[in-house]
This record gives structure tokens, C-alpha cells and sequence, in this order.
């Protein structure tokens, strides 16, 4: 007998991650068809390049299903780098519902808010990078160079922001030779700010900080934190790579209000001690975010 092979349980996300998926797309949509589109603004991105296709030849096809088509050859490049067929029927599922909400407002023919390219490039990128933000926290994307910005990032470390200038780079180059360079400069712009309107809302308002302790007095510096900021922490023993002597270490994370306040009791135990403090992107344990 031949063995078959079982098809993997597809994970259709919780009701939560969904929810915040659809909202993305409306955002996502309301970005190209309120504000980009009507001000021929192509932020790079399969939507980027649905503008140009429509704007330069005048076919019977919305934005939103130039959008689609042209997200069908990314689908494989996702698939296979980025979560098998799980990510796949996310992708797509998330990419109609992008292009069909984009679809719908287009042919409501919603008035642009504004005639002043400044502010359509601004809001469009800051809502639709809050979009983005809320599919990427879904656990999904809407294909396009979404899907080459998390290449990026996973094999690269590069942050999203830089990973759409780089990989959307084509798509300006024709934004500018199609609209002009003015606005292939604003597209720029948007691009960016996209970028890190994204990260904002996918990687969440928790960041935090760290705190390294090196102090001759352990167990004040250690009693003022654990009394007066509730902070439980971490010591262990060091040495001195130039002195050679043992070096007591307090570790601890607190939040970005707590910081000034730390540093205040660290200088009334121990004004000699060596802090260094530095930025924890996301903290789960007592005191911080639960695991989900």
C-alpha cells in the first residue's frame, strides 16, 4: 500500500488575530483608495504598482484586482519560505480581502479628503502602515513586497522600514518615470513612514528597559529596588577585565517611566556604581505581558 501524505491542519487563526486582520485590510484599503490612489502616489508594494498599471493604460480592471493578479507569483515565493501552506491560505484569504475592500471603495467613488499631496502622502502612509501592523500582528500579510520586507527581516535582521525601501526600490524607479519624480520623491516618503507606522502597531507600545548594575554595594542598591519600585532582579557575580576583581551585577527590567526613577536609587545607594541601560523590545513574565 502506498503511504499518502496527510495535509497539514491549517491554522485559521483565532478569532482575535482575525478580526484584527480585517480591520488592517479596511485600513490597508482605505489608505490606496482615499489617499494614494486619487493622488497617483505609488508607495511601492503590489498596490503601488496597481496605480501605475492603471493610471498608464486605461483598462477596465479596479486597482484592487490589478492588486491580486499581481500578487499570484508572490504567493509561491511565501509559501515556500515563510510557512508552507498555512501562510499560503492566509496570504490569500488576507490579499482578496485587501483588494475586494479596495475594489468597493473604488467604486463608491469616495472624494479625496484633501488636494494637498503632503497630506495624502502622510495620512495614507501613517493608516495604511497601521494596517499593515495590524495583519503582520495577525500572523499574515497581503502579499506583495510584504512578503520580501519579511524575507528581509528574517534572514537579514533588517527592520521593516528599510525592508520595503529596498525591495519596493523598482516600483518607485516607475512611480517616477510614470507620475514624475516629485511625486515618486513623496512616494518615498510614504514608503517610510509606512514602514514604521507598521512596526509601531506589529512589534506593540511595549517596549521596556534594561538595567545592568555593576555597584561595590549589592545589597542596597538591590533593597532599594526590590522596596521602593516593586522590581524583583537578577545578580550574579563578575570580574574586573582591567582590575581583575570580582564585580557584583544586578540585572533588572523596568518599565520607561520607572527609568529616571532607577537611576535615582542607584545614585543614593551607590553614586560610584556603572549602569548601563538599554531598550527591551518586548518583556513576558511576572510584572510584564503574559504569554498569549
Amino acid at each position: 500500500m502506498s503511504k499518502l501524505k496527510l495535509i497539514p491542519k491549517l491554522n485559521i487563526g483565532t478569532w482575535r488575530e482575525n478580526a484584527w486582520l480585517i480591520l488592517g485590510c479596511i485600513l490597508q484599503a482605505l489608505s490606496v483608495a482615499v489617499f494614494l490612489g486619487p493622488a497617483d502616489i505609488a508607495s511601492g508594494g503590489a498596490s503601488g504598482l496597481a496605480i501605475i498599471l492603471a493610471r498608464q493604460f486605461p483598462i477596465p480592471i479596479s486597482i484592487g484586482l490589478l492588486t491580486f493578479l499581481i500578487n499570484l507569483p508572490l504567493f509561491w515565493l511565501g509559501a515556500r519560505y515563510m510557512g508552507g501552506w498555512g501562510f499560503l491560505v492566509r496570504t490569500i484569504a488576507t490579499v482578496v480581502l485587501y483588494t475586494g475592500f479596495t475594489a468597493l471603495l473604488e467604486n463608491a467613488a469616495l472624494k479625496p479628503l484633501t488636494h494637498d499631496l503632503m497630506l495624502n502622502t502622510l495620512f495614507g502612509a501613517v493608516v495604511g502602515g497601521i494596517g499593515g501592523g495590524m495583519v503582520f500582528y495577525a500572523r499574515a500579510t497581503t502579499g506583495g513586497t510584504d512578503i520580501l520586507a519579511l524575507l528581509l527581516l528574517r534572514s537579514r535582521g533588517l527592520p521593516l522600514s528599510q525592508g520595503y525601501l529596498i525591495s519596493d526600490i523598482l516600483v518607485i524607479g516607475l512611480a517616477g518615470l510614470v507620475f514624475g519624480w516629485e511625486k515618486a520623491l513623496y512616494a518615498v516618503i510614504a514608503l517610510y513612514v509606512g514602514g514604521v507606522a507598521t512596526e509601531a502597531i506589529s512589534e506593540g507600545p511595549h517596549v521596556s528597559r534594561t538595567a545592568l548594575i555593576i555597584t561595590e554595594q549589592p545589597e542596597a542598591v538591590s533593597q532599594a529596588i526590590l522596596e521602593q519600585m516593586g522590581r524583583g532582579l537578577t545578580r550574579w557575580q563578575g570580574k574586573g577585565g582591567f582590575t581583575g576583581h570580582d564585580r557584583p551585577i544586578l540585572f533588572v527590567v523596568i518599565s520607561r517611566a520607572e527609568t529616571a526613577i532607577l537611576k535615582r536609587l542607584v545614585a543614593e545607594s551607590d553614586p560610584n556604581a556603572f549602569v548601563v541601560i538599554g531598550h527591551a523590545q518586548e518583556v513576558y513574565g511576572e510584572g510584564f505581558r503574559k504569554f498569549e
